[in-house]
């Protein structure tokens, strides 16, 4: 049951308490309470957006942004090394979480990402097992013959055809990926065929978590709570805010017991008990101040904010790492008739789009395409080499800090192992069909194009802290953004390669005027670090504050999931992973979700 009721809620006693109602969060909800002798309860901080047609119809993208009923509208510290900007950090608020506002695309990370998780102590995490949760996920569509008729998609045989997260390649704006595909394979770069078998490196079309039946997005809540949403054992409660986990002692002195959960709802405070276990699914940025406020933490920083420490765990909230990105813009031959996103701006094409959609067509059901990631070797520069010893150069630097923890320096030998190889790729470039600029602005009928260059593995390392004891207080968010500079070479490169991009037929002819965003203004690398901090975005991709990791290595789980120094206490969002991937994040979030259930079942299956 989906319910705002509290007296309801307290009136049962529940064996499994998840906190966040999220992307893993409901994955969880969903395979615990299919067996029925477990009770489950759901407290999620936000509403119910079911249905909602700010989170189902799938563009414009982005509109829920900055609206607090769908996102919780965290804000970076000013970052040091990025003229003390400030960064806008949106995450999903709501049953679906971020699963509800993404973009909606679908990406697997390649294989040899995924191992590196076996590789750093967590047995059992390695593609083998993350690409059989991926088709227990997925209800692929192939696409329909509207849209292959119209661009000669590829794809794979060996998709999941029968999970709950209803998947397809959508319509999207062929024309422009025409060129952007022709474009990358005349720089160098090879068409992958299928990119969810481990390998990534290449140009190709993601798919996205729609559902070509309705033309609506599938999330979390659509695909696996809904459907579970009457069982009698599952409870969900909305607007519950949680403060902190409560614990008794072990009789015999040893780990803490979780033993529920302290809550607000609706300005009252309540308890709800677990007779189980209590499982964080709060994400990146709230799981690891729930822990903190909860007394697990460094005990440093638990006495700024007035918390009485009851586990020494200082990898909480350390080791934050964030995909970004910078755009590069352009205007398009107007004697092309592009059908762009450029149109959501003018109201009246709008509501024509809505019109369109309502009957199952138009451009409200597409999704972003045309992807490209590859490493500084697969670049046709000639200072590629140049820029991949500078890079090794700074990764060995910040190695060699003194006093760095042995856990950090492990990941990064794994990172400078990386760079060399052509299997997990530095830079991925992604494209908008519109004007992305929070300068420019559209003009008349005019359609732009827009290609976003990433950092997929950052070097730079941040915090995510509490601010005060106060559940209420958003907490600190630094991803010390461009501390180390491989960063920002990376994204200078990126650039540089889009405007290699820019003078490579077809894209040259299809083009006219010179590039809107950085622009001509911007031609050396100094120049273009500047243009880069006053444009940066986060893609809203961290994780890394709950590594698991040993825990003599700035870990703080178990490859169980199980927050150290406690028995029964797990968490099971993104903050896990300790390395990041070259992949958007979605499919990891609903893996992990998958994966945690199975561990906890097993944990129980003779209770």
């Amino acid at each position: 049951m989906i319910t705002a009721n509290i007296s309801h809620v307290l009136s049962k006693t529940y064996d499994f308490v998840i906190v966040g109602g999220g992307t893993a969060g409901l994955v969880l909800a969903e395979r615990l309470s299919e067996n029925p002798s477990f009770t489950v309860a759901v407290l999620e901080a936000g509403d119910n957006t079911i249905n909602d047609p700010m989170t189902s119809i799938p563009a414009p993208y982005g509109r829920q942004l900055g609206n607090p009923k769908y996102d919780w509208g965290f804000v970076s510290a000013k970052q040091k090394y990025s003229n003390g900007m400030e960064y806008p950090w949106a995450r999903g608020k709501g049953l679906g979480g971020t699963s509800c506002i993404n973009f909606l695309e679908w990406s697997l990370p390649p294989a040899v990402d995924v191992d590196v998780l076996e590789r750093l102590g967590n047995r059992g995490w390695n593609w083998n097992e993350f690409y059989r949760y991926s088709r227990k996920i997925e209800r692929f569509h192939p696409p329909s013959k509207e849209v292959t008729d119209l661009f000669p998609h590829t794809y794979g045989d060996d998709r999941g055809t029968s999970g709950p997260l209803q998947i397809t390649i959508p319509p999207h704006v062929y024309t422009v990926d025409a060129i952007l595909r022709e474009t990358f394979l005349n720089t160098g770069l090879t068409a992958l065929h299928d990119p969810y078998q481990g390998e990534v490196n290449g140009a190709w079309f993601p798919s996205a978590t729609i559902n070509p039946k309705t033309w609506t997005r599938s999330n979390s809540a659509t695909a696996y709570l809904v459907p579970a949403q009457d069982r009698p054992n599952l409870t969900v409660l909305t607007q519950a805010l949680v403060c902190r986990v409560l614990f008794a002692q072990d009789s015999s002195g040893g780990d803490l017991i979780a033993t529920g959960v302290e809550f607000i709802h609706q300005g009252t405070k309540h308890v709800l008990s677990a007779n189980k276990e209590v499982i964080l699914s709060a994400g990146t940025i709230k799981s690891p101040q729930i822990l903190e406020l909860s007394g697990i933490g460094n005990s440093d920083i638990l006495s700024r904010v007035d918390v009485q420490t009851r586990i020494e765990l200082p990898g909480v909230g350390e080791n934050l790492q964030d995909h970004i990105f910078v755009p590069v813009s352009y205007e398009l031959d107007p004697s092309a008739k592009h059908q762009t996103f450029d149109f959501l701006g003018k109201p009246e094409l709008l509501q024509k789009a809505a019109e369109l959609y309502a009957e199952g067509k138009g451009p409200l059901r597409n999704a972003l395409s045309s992807f490209a990631f590859f490493s500084l070797n697969d670049m046709q520069a000639t200072n590629a080499s140049i820029v991949a010893t500078k890079i090794e150069e700074d990764m060995n630097n910040f190695r060699n800090t003194p006093g760095i923890g042995s856990g950090l320096r492990e990941q990064i030998d794994i990172q400078l192992d990386s760079l060399h190889s052509k299997a997990s790729p530095e830079i991925e470039i992604a494209s908008l069909p519109m004007l992305y600029s929070a300068k420019l602005k559209p003009e008349g009928d005019k359609t732009y194009f827009t290609l976003l260059a990433f950092v997929v593995h950052p070097l730079s390392r941040g915090t995510i802290h509490s601010r005060s004891n106060n559940p209420r207080d958003n907490p600190d968010i630094d991803p010390h953004y461009f501390e180390r500079d491989s960063d920002m070479e990376i994204l200078i490169q990126g650039i540089k390669y889009i405007r290699t991009m820019a003078q490579t037929e077809p894209m040259k002819s299809a083009c006219v005027g010179e590039e809107l965003q950085p622009g001509s203004r911007y031609t050396n690398d100094e120049e273009l670090r500047e243009y880069i901090k006053d444009t940066l975005s986060t893609s809203w991709h961290s994780l890394g504050t709950c590594s698991m990791l040993p825990r003599d290595k700035q870990g703080v789980v178990d490859s169980e999931l199980k927050v150290y120094g406690t028995k029964n206490l797990r968490i099971a969002d993104i903050s896990i992973i300790p390395l990041h991937i070259a992949a958007h994040t979605q499919a990891i979030a609903y893996v992990i979700g998958e994966k945690a259930s199975d561990i906890i079942l097993s944990a129980h299956q003779s209770t």
